[in-house]
């Protein structure tokens, strides 16, 4: 029903889920580090094998429902540096619409984001809410390139 920074606290493994409402992004380390995945109603019975994680949940953070207008700029480089993109809805293929090969920092002014890997929203993933991400390599994204993003819409939840 909420955040949950070290789910051993409550059971030494975790190897399926079902959220029964709302919308959450799980990690496969504590304290909502490393590797993310998002989760909606449903029940995830084979979790690990659909993501190919070889380790279960370890933490999870709750996505709060969102209704308003979304905004969120994007830059080419770390601390906000080279192209800038300002962005109010999904993105496919960061590269062929903004003709960005990178996107390293990134501000959130409104709404609830996820950013993927790869292009038509494959991949690893990153959670973003209102804020500033001066760098996705201090953040632990060193290796990643984020090639399109979509909106967290409340039709989700």
């Amino acid at each position: 029903m909420s955040d949950c920074a070290d789910m051993s606290s409550y059971m030494s493994r975790c190897h399926s889920c079902r959220v029964e409402s709302g919308c959450f992004m799980v990690y496969d380390r504590p304290n909502y580090m490393g590797n993310q995945y998002f989760f909606r109603r449903g029940e995830y019975a084979d979790y690990m094998s659909m993501m190919g994680w070889r380790d279960y949940i370890r933490s999870c953070r709750m996505i709060p429902m969102y209704r308003g207008s979304y905004r969120m700029r994007i830059y080419e480089r770390e601390n906000f540096g080279g192209q800038m993109h300002e962005c109010m809805d999904d993105c496919d293929s960061i590269m062929e619409r903004y003709r960005m090969s990178d996107c390293m920092s990134s501000h959130v002014m409104d709404g609830h984001w996820l950013m993927y890997e790869q292009p038509h929203y494959r991949g690893r993933m990153m959670y973003l809410w209102p804020g500033e991400y001066r760098s996705f390599r201090d953040m632990g994204y060193g290796g990643m390139r984020f090639m399109s993003m979509r909106r967290i819409m409340d039709s989700w939840y």
